[in-house]
C-alpha cells in the first residue's frame, strides 16, 4: 500500500457528525500517551500531521483522516489519564462506545498498548469490550524499540497471556522510530479495502 494522500476530514462528537460516504474506517483506541498520534504519522508517511503532545489527554473528539481517498483512519480520545476529569472520562467513554456499537462501516480495530510497560486495568477492559461486541481486532504494541532484544520475547508472551489474546487476533509490534510493524498494518488495511491498493 502506498499513502497517497491524507487530510483530517471530519471532527466530531457525535453520531449526526459522522462522515456519511460509507468509507471502510479503522479505528484507534488506547491510553492516553500510548503514541497514536506518532502511530498515524507513521502510517501516513507525515511527520507532525497528528500533533504528538508531552501531555497527555489532547485529544477530545474523534478524528476522522481520510486515506487515498478510499478509507477513514479514526482516532478517538485516549483513556486512563487521571487530569482529565471524571466526567469528562464518562463523555469520552459514551462517545466511544457510541461510535464502536453502532458504526456499521467500521471494520477492524486497532488497540495501542505501550510495549514497554504491563497492559493496564484499562487496556484489558477495553478489549475485552471489543470482544464481547465481536469487532476485528489488532493489538498494537508500540514503541517496541525502546525494549532490549534480549526481553522482547518475554515481553511480548506476557503481553499476550495479561489480555488473554484470541488466536484470531492479532498483536502487531511497532515502532514509530524504525518503522517497524508498518508494512504489516498497510497489509492489514490493504485485506480490508480491497486489493486494488
Amino acid at each position: 500500500m502506498k499513502i497517497e494522500t491524507s487530510n483530517l476530514e471530519t471532527i466530531a462528537v457525535r453520531t449526526s457528525q459522522y462522515p456519511t460516504d460509507n468509507r471502510p474506517e479503522f479505528v484507534l483506541c488506547g491510553r492516553s500517551n500510548v503514541g497514536k498520534s506518532s502511530f498515524i504519522n507513521t502510517i501516513l508517511g507525515r511527520k507532525n500531521y497528528a500533533h504528538t503532545s508531552g501531555k497527555p489527554g489532547k485529544t477530545q473528539t474523534l478524528n476522522f483522516y481520510l486515506v487515498n481517498e478510499k478509507f477513514y483512519l479514526v482516532d478517538v480520545p485516549g483513556y486512563g489519564y487521571a487530569e482529565v476529569s471524571k466526567e469528562k472520562q464518562r463523555k469520552f467513554g459514551l462517545m466511544i462506545e457510541e461510535y464502536l456499537q453502532t458504526r456499521e462501516n467500521l471494520k477492524c480495530v486497532f488497540l495501542l498498548v505501550d510495549f514497554r510497560h504491563k497492559v493496564t486495568e484499562n487496556d484489558i477492559l477495553m478489549y475485552n469490550f471489543l470482544k464481547y461486541y465481536e469487532l476485528p481486532t489488532v493489538v498494537v504494541a508500540t514503541k517496541y524499540d525502546k525494549v532490549k532484544n534480549s526481553q522482547k520475547e518475554k515481553t511480548e508472551k506476557a503481553l499476550k497471556e495479561s489480555l488473554k489474546l484470541l488466536p484470531q487476533d492479532k498483536l502487531v509490534v511497532f515502532s514509530s522510530v524504525t518503522k517497524k510493524g508498518r508494512e504489516e498494518i498497510y497489509n492489514i488495511l490493504s485485506s480490508y479495502i480491497g486489493s486494488e491498493e
